[in-house]
Formats: C-alpha cells, sequence, structure tokens
C-alpha cells in the first residue's frame, strides 16, 4: 500500500511539474506582426492636400511606371466599391494565442488606424466609404482620443496588447476596407486543472 501511494506521488509530482513548466513557456513573450501597406503617389496627394516637402504622403512608389495611386484614383475606385488592393493590412487574419502582442509597422506611404470595431464599416472620411455609414469607433477622427491612439504614420509602429480570446476586428479609420481579424486563443483552454484535495 505504502509503495502504491509513492508511486502516485511521484506521478503526481511529474504531472504537476510539467503543468507548471507548460505554464510558464504559455507566458513567454510572443509577437506577431502586422504590416499596412498603401501606394500612394507623392504628387497628387501632396500637391492636393497642400503640401510640399516633406508633405503628407512619404511613399517611395514608382509613380512613373504605374506603381502608385493618385489620390483621385484613391476616390473614384472606393467610390465605385472597387477599393485599391495594395492599400491593406497583412496579412488579413492571423490567429494568435493570448497574451501575444500584435505589432502593426506601417511600410506605406500615408498615415492609418489600427482601430479595433465590433463590425466592419465607414471610416471618417465619407467620400472614402463606398455608402457604408462610419462605424462609432472612427467617429470624429482624430479628435476623438480613441482613434487618435491608434495612429500609426509612415515607419512607425503600434504594439495593441491584453486581448482577451475571442475574434477582434480591425479597420483603418481613414481608409475602411483595410480590415484584419484576429482570433486569440486561450493557450490553457482544454488543459486540465490541478487542484489540491
Amino acid at each position: 500500500m505504502r509503495k502504491m501511494a509513492v508511486q502516485t506521488l511521484l506521478v503526481w509530482c511529474v504531472v504537476l511539474a510539467g503543468a507548471t513548466h507548460a505554464r510558464a513557456d504559455g507566458c513567454a513573450s510572443r509577437v506577431a506582426q502586422v504590416v499596412a501597406l498603401d501606394e500612394c503617389d507623392p504628387d497628387s496627394f501632396n500637391g492636393a492636400l497642400g503640401q510640399s516637402g516633406t508633405g503628407f504622403c512619404h511613399n517611395v512608389a514608382l509613380s512613373v511606371l504605374g506603381y502608385a495611386t493618385t489620390l483621385t484614383d484613391l476616390f473614384n475606385k472606393a467610390a465605385a466599391g472597387t477599393p485599391d488592393p495594395g492599400w491593406d493590412f497583412e496579412p488579413d487574419q492571423m490567429t494568435i494565442q493570448r497574451g501575444t502582442t500584435v505589432s502593426v509597422v506601417d511600410q506605406g506611404g500615408e498615415p492609418h488606424t489600427f482601430t479595433e470595431v465590433a463590425q466592419f464599416g465607414g471610416g471618417f472620411v465619407a467620400g472614402l466609404n463606398h455608402g457604408e455609414a462610419t462605424v462609432p469607433e472612427c467617429a470624429g477622427g482624430f479628435s476623438n482620443i480613441a482613434v487618435a491612439r491608434t495612429r500609426i504614420v509612415q515607419g512607425s509602429r503600434l504594439d495593441v496588447t491584453g486581448l482577451s480570446p475571442g475574434k477582434h476586428l480591425f479597420q483603418c479609420c481613414i481608409h475602411p476596407w483595410m480590415r484584419m481579424e484576429v482570433d486569440v486563443k486561450d493557450p490553457f483552454f482544454g488543459q486540465p486543472e490541478f487542484r489540491r484535495p
């Protein structure tokens, strides 16, 4: 009987040690990268917005080869319901474990936002919404501090932390077709709970 109790105790020690190790590994810092992309044409964007020099659009697009979107084309394509596919978050969807930081880097030429929304819809620039109503989370534009906190400019990074398990939707409040879904899984879901008797 005593031998059986000792063996049982040893088995539980191994199991608990493994569970503790797994939980410690589960808390290790993880980062998932998202890239915000666009192909703004500096001449048309900066000229129309009255900015010269460094201007609004800081893109190194090859506009002479047709690898840039003019401001007029951006609005026309959005109004037609066929927004420029070069303006995007990559990837469009990702699944991460709880505790993972989502790090968004703007590698385009324009500012963007990475704003969590309850459902996808329009942004705060009506001419880019293709008839969709502005979602509440984007209302007010940058005068809304919640939107301003999600702004990313060329070359900068925004880190999103503390996402709870479940589905999270993000969109750019300026260019609302830039959308992404982040599914957060609990790394311990389905793991047995160990309790002391």
